[in-house]
């Protein structure tokens, strides 16, 4: 858990404002994890809100992102404590957390990643403290390098997020587009003017909190987008998912193969 060699932890380089990329696990199968932290991401999200990965799951993939030396995360269904800290006792590096709306409950996200007299979290003995031999080390590296990301996915959180990003353990927000177009009243027009203009307040509220890291989940796997984002000036991007990149890499080789088939018949 701890930073070796030297090297800046996760929650270090998100204070320290620099670029640092990932992606989303929605199927709960153990190559799937394997292979995507095989490729150079710096951090993966296993998602328990949106998909149907039980606990269980949840630990091995953790465990095997872990090993494979990329940092594991866990987006819990809801802003629940006990939820939260049996995510982090499995060896989770940080929760994302969505639905902040308000300081209120980013505040109750930081106290569940926490023990006292920080935070309120129960103590345990698990894959996270080497299940007993390391808790000393696991109760610094809590303190010193966890992460707590909150999701900014409703216009109420747009209304309140100066006060959301004021709460000290907050290391970040990352943006979900679809709920915060659907608070709007447009469910995924990422295009629709009111939506561009949740972002432009977001992010003009972000310059006033340049400790807390900008996010967003870029949703399509499309790389020109993620790099506007990076322009944009967010710093902890999420690169599409599991499923929309093992879908448009399928429908590229088909169509590419199709085309072909036809230059044939043409000949």
């Amino acid at each position: 858990m701890s930073s070796l060699g030297g090297r800046l932890s996760l929650r270090q380089k998100l204070h320290q404002g620099e670029l640092t990329l990932g992606s989303w696990i929605t199927i709960g199968n153990e190559i799937i994890a394997e292979m995507m932290s095989k490729m150079d991401f710096d951090w993966l999200v296993i998602d328990l809100e949106h998909s149907v990965i039980d606990l269980s799951q949840a630990q091995n993939l953790i465990r095997i992102i872990d090993l494979s030396g990329t940092i594991p995360l866990v987006r819990v269904a809801h802003n629940d404590s006990i939820m939260i800290k049996r995510v982090m006792d499995a060896g989770a590096a940080g929760v994302i957390v969505p639905m902040i709306n308000s300081q209120a409950q980013a505040e109750a996200a930081v106290k569940a990643v926490r023990y006292p007299p920080s935070g309120s979290r129960g103590v345990g003995l698990a894959r996270a403290q080497a299940y007993g031999i390391g808790f000393d080390e696991y109760r610094q590296w809590l303190e010193t390098d966890s992460v707590v990301i909150v999701q900014i996915e409703h216009i109420a959180a747009v209304e309140n997020l100066k006060s959301i990003l004021s709460v000290d353990g907050v290391d970040g927000f990352i943006v979900g587009p679809y709920d915060l177009s659907g608070s709007l009243g447009h469910p995924g027009e990422f295009t629709h003017p009111e939506m561009g203009s949740a972002l432009r307040r977001i992010e003009e509220v972000a310059k006033e909190f340049p400790s807390v890291c900008q996010g967003v989940h870029v949703i399509p796997p499309d790389p020109a987008e993620v790099n506007q984002r990076i322009e944009n000036g967010y710093r902890f991007i999420a690169a599409s998912l599991d499923t929309l990149i093992f879908q448009k890499q399928c429908e590229t080789l088909f169509k590419g193969i199709v085309a072909n088939r036809e230059v044939q018949k043409g000949k």
